[in-house]
């Protein structure tokens, strides 16, 4: 029997919880040569580690808008720690923003799913031969492991059938 698999993030997400805390982030790509710079915007849940929105872009404001809109609104209720880019000043409400530093913490979450992101995904890894070529093929490619990804998590939160 084939288990049918989400194609979209949504799908996989859990229910938001009201104090649900969001972490912020961006990481730097590139498509057929680094030339090409291509940013890979995120959006993390504290309570779960799930990526709750992402988007391909460039570092602009407009981009970041473009994540903040993806934001399911049940995960927009709560706090949002990002570091000092000017683009989550100018979009994330100022009442739920904190900007912090790296050293302050609040953003381990999302910089060690940056690193997890690096390692097991070929094409974002620096100075391999499994770049890509195509920027549709790299995006489908992101979301792919990341629909994979919130699945395991998902998976994990579930509470365990019990047999007899």
């Amino acid at each position: 029997m084939l288990r049918e698999t989400p194609y979209y993030l949504e799908e996989t997400l859990l229910p938001a919880h009201a104090d649900d805390v969001l972490e912020l982030d961006e990481v730097w790509s590139f498509v057929q040569n680094k030339g090409e710079q291509v940013w890979i915007w995120l959006a993390l849940c504290r309570r779960t580690r799930q990526i709750v929105a992402w988007m391909p872009g460039d570092r602009s404001a407009l981009t970041c808008d473009s994540l903040w809109q993806k934001i399911p609104d049940a995960y927009k209720q709560g706090l949002c720690y990002s570091d000092f880019w000017d683009a989550y000043q100018k979009v994330v409400p100022k009442e739920q923003h904190r900007p912090c530093a790296k050293q302050d913490g609040q953003t381990n979450h999302i910089e060690r799913f940056n690193l997890t992101l690096r390692q097991r995904v070929g094409r974002l890894t620096r100075k391999t031969l499994s770049f890509s070529k195509n920027l549709l093929w790299h995006y489908r490619h992101i979301r792919h492991f990341l629909v994979a990804y919130n699945r395991d998590r998902k998976r994990r939160y579930q509470p365990q059938s019990l047999t007899p």
